[in-house]
């Protein structure tokens, strides 16, 4: 019997033992776990350091979720994610940050809203969100973008828990809300988590997935610290997810004329059953050129949605080995990254998870299954904390991928009775050895690494186009940080801009490949994942001490293969479909400020 047919044949078991074991838990999946010894560290120098810019930059607005001394219910406490998204095409990266609210309210006036900030090309960014037409109040949740009509800008999705709300990118920077018009107005409120633009059909339109964490009525709801389930180290605290009920998933086909009908049952995926789920992305983890869809599930087993090419999916988290981590327990999923930290073709998964417990890397075999690589790539060194957002990234340009995670706890109330449990956190940030191992690099990152905050969502891009990748985090309570990458590597760069004509016009699904160096890395436009974030659609490749790139290749999701050769270095490059390169430019310096 192999691996898979294994696999498979004890899933049903191992969902079963899952179900009896969180009877036994508290309000989160947690294996109580120790820290395993930290191995001797390489003494390689780290070239990176990171500095907060987003007072100077203009991102101010706190990010207003419940009250900060006390969570009563969960919806408080989870927190939304954050995006990276150049709304208005002009190459540079603005900034959407969701806000939620207090149940108690404000005064009219006073309520606050979700940010759009746009980047005014000098280090700086002003707030249109008025003029942007995107101001609303409420609990906003997830985020993810993609050009769902094929006009040349791409829209914006938001998960809420209540409604869920589509905007309509009109090109002249303003939105026009379409969620009723596009078909996609729920029937009663829910709690969206995690959302994911994906042409599932491979037929140039996007269809969007829409994940939902619990099926929450707060008037039947128990407050926090009214059941075993609502107390964390014998703390009364907010309830959930265990004792609360799990919620199902949703696909959407879209219809190509901008309107979406339900295909939940028909494509497969209702029969998935219930999850906690909250951050989904779709990407094509068996490199057969169909994107699938990966949800990762909070205190029970995470879900993978392999395309059977025929509009129809097959969940097959459990046989594939990434439903569970390797000694078969369910973990808190939050975040989920995705990248081919290893360089061979395939992608893996990085998924951080409650206080004690690990993280985990699934490592991908040849896209067939995955393998709990945890303790040998040196990533079980940190149990401490409630870990969200995430990613794999090339931090210091050196052509591996390293990883960048955010924390903080649930728990307001906790650290008054435990200290060693602290409601803000630092960040982490652990570096690729080229060896299939990483090690811990945060104290070496700088303060605004090791500051504490209590993170949500995080997203990754270059926001002042010089060649590093950036960080933008959501911080509960405070406003947002933007982690300027100060790289002194001198290491060399190309980043990919990626434009669908046969294919969608985000190209969200399009497999690029550069060979550089003797090397060859993969990446895959992503529309949302980190913790239910948006990251750049521009895909960075950092390559070491090669200051050419012997070839990009761009395998569009219409399954056309397009090959352009002989590249100069530290370029952003624009490929549009069946025309190759259309743009290249080097870094751009900073212009005078065009506020508006």
């Amino acid at each position: 019997m192999n691996r898979r047919n294994f696999l498979q044949s004890i899933a049903p078991a191992a969902l079963a033992v899952a179900g009896r074991r969180r009877l036994f838990g508290q309000g989160m999946a947690t294996r109580g776990v120790r820290p395993a010894p930290r191995p001797k560290f390489s003494g390689r120098p780290w070239p990176v350091a990171f500095t907060d810019v987003a007072a100077e930059a203009g991102l101010r607005a706190p990010t207003i979720y419940g009250d900060e001394s006390v969570k009563r219910y969960i919806v408080e406490a989870n927190g939304p994610g954050i995006a990276f998204y150049d709304y208005d095409q002009d190459g540079w990266l603005d900034v959407f940050v969701p806000s939620g609210t207090r149940w108690e309210g404000f005064p009219p006036g006073q309520e606050p809203t979700n940010h759009l900030y746009r980047n005014n090309r000098d280090g700086t960014f002003t707030d249109v969100t008025d003029r942007a037409g995107l101001r609303r109040s409420g609990w906003c949740y997830g985020v993810c973008v993609g050009d769902y009509d094929n006009d040349g800008y791409d829209d914006l999705f938001l998960t809420y828990y209540g409604r869920n709300c589509l905007y309509h990118n009109n090109g002249d920077g303003t939105f026009t809300e379409v969620t009723r018009k596009a078909g996609l107005e729920q029937s009663r409120p829910r709690y969206g988590a995690g959302c994911t633009f994906v042409d599932y059909d491979r037929d140039g339109y996007l269809d969007l997935f829409v994940a939902r964490y619990i099926d929450l009525d707060l008037k039947h709801t128990p407050v926090g610290g009214e059941s075993r389930y609502c107390r964390f180290q014998g703390v009364p605290v907010n309830c959930g997810p265990l004792g609360l009920p799990q919620e199902t998933c949703s696909l959407y086909h879209n219809n190509g004329d901008g309107t979406f009908t339900e295909v939940t049952r028909k494509a497969g995926i209702a029969a998935a059953g219930t999850r906690w789920a909250l951050t989904a992305v779709a990407f094509d983890y068996n490199n057969d050129g169909w994107p699938d869809i990966f949800v990762a599930c909070d205190s029970s087993p995470n879900l993978l949605f392999r395309n059977r090419h025929d509009g129809t999916f097959v969940e097959v988290g459990m046989e594939a080995g990434c439903a569970v981590n390797g000694d078969g327990h369910e973990q808190a999923g939050m975040g989920v990254g995705v990248g081919d930290y290893d360089a061979d073709g395939y992608f893996d998964l990085f998924l951080p998870h409650f206080a004690d417990d690990t993280p985990i890397l699934y490592h991908s075999v040849k896209g067939e299954f995955f393998d709990d690589v945890t303790d040998a790539a040196g990533l079980a060194v940190n149990t401490q904390y409630i870990c969200w957002g995430a990613d794999f990234a090339d931090l210091d340009n050196d052509g591996w991928l390293d990883i960048f995670h955010v924390t903080g706890s649930v728990y307001p109330e906790v650290e008054k009775v435990h200290p060693e449990y602290p409601y803000k956190t630092p960040r982490v940030v652990y570096r690729n050895l080229a060896n299939g191992g990483f090690e811990e690099v945060s104290s070496r990152c700088g303060a605004a690494v090791l500051e504490p905050h209590s993170s949500r969502g995080c997203a990754f891009g270059d926001f002042d186009n010089d060649g590093n990748l950036d960080v933008l985090i959501l911080n509960l309570g405070e406003p947002p940080s933007l982690l300027k990458n100060h790289n002194a590597s001198r290491h060399h760069w190309l980043s990919v801009k990626a434009v669908g004509t046969r294919s969608n016009r985000s190209a969200i699904g399009a497999r690029i490949t550069v060979a550089a160096g003797g090397r060859r890395q993969i990446r895959e436009v992503l529309s949302g994942s980190s913790y239910i974030s948006q990251s750049d659609l521009r895909q960075h490749f950092g390559l070491g001490g090669s200051g050419t790139v012997d070839e990009v290749e761009v395998r569009w999701p219409s399954g056309h293969v397009e090959r352009v050769r002989n590249l100069p270095a530290d370029r952003f490059i624009r490929i549009e479909e069946g025309r190759g390169v259309v743009a290249a430019e080097p870094a751009r310096p900073r212009t005078p400020s065009r506020r508006k």
